[in-house]
């Protein structure tokens, strides 16, 4: 028996509709978002960790703060600040699933940021985007996507059905903001 429950039809049978192409099963769908909003929110909330408060070797507020001045950020506690709650709090929000576009949103546009700002590195490490780029397209994915039936949207009666507009609006809001952001540096 087929039923709907997010982007993906959802069906007991191996077959999908009419006999087509087989239909991904619901618990290989929402395990998968599940481990990519982990992979992803657990790494972001380290990476603010180590802005706000020091930790796993980070360099804290002042630390962050004076690294963001040498990019040319204006007010550049402040914006430690921000990248540190923004990444913190986005990434503990996809490991939940909660408000997902919002917080994939948050994590995008940090990363957008972080690919801007390295850019003329290359593509691969030491200096490299690859890994930034990386995790700037599981946020987008995990925005227009949602978070899948194993997260507290599931709860919220907006966002109990995710919608591809509500993923599109908020990867349009990371960009306008990233963009400000990044326009906002001297």
């Amino acid at each position: 028996m087929a039923t709907s429950t997010g982007a993906f039809p959802r069906t007991d049978a191996t077959a999908g509709p009419r006999g087509g192409a087989p239909q991904p099963s619901s618990a290989a769908h929402d395990a998968g978002l599940l481990l990519l909003r982990l992979a992803l929110g657990l790494t972001m909330a380290v990476h603010g960790a180590q802005k706000l408060f020091g930790w796993f070797g980070g360099g804290g507020l002042e630390g962050t703060g004076q690294f963001f001045a040498s990019l040319g950020y204006p007010s550049p506690e402040a914006m430690a600040v921000v990248a540190g709650l923004t990444e913190t709090a986005g990434g503990l929000a996809l490991v939940l699933g909660l408000l997902t576009p919002l917080a994939g949103a948050a994590v995008l546009g940090t990363m957008v940021n972080a690919v801007a700002v390295k850019w003329g590195g290359g593509f691969f490490a030491p200096q490299g985007v690859e890994y930034e780029l990386l995790l700037a397209a599981a946020a987008a994915a995990l925005t227009l996507s949602g978070p899948g039936r194993w997260a507290v949207d599931r709860a919220l009666p907006v966002l109990r059905s995710h919608r591809l507009s509500h993923g599109a609006a908020a990867v349009a809001l990371a960009a306008v903001v990233a963009g400000a952001t990044l326009l906002a540096r001297s």
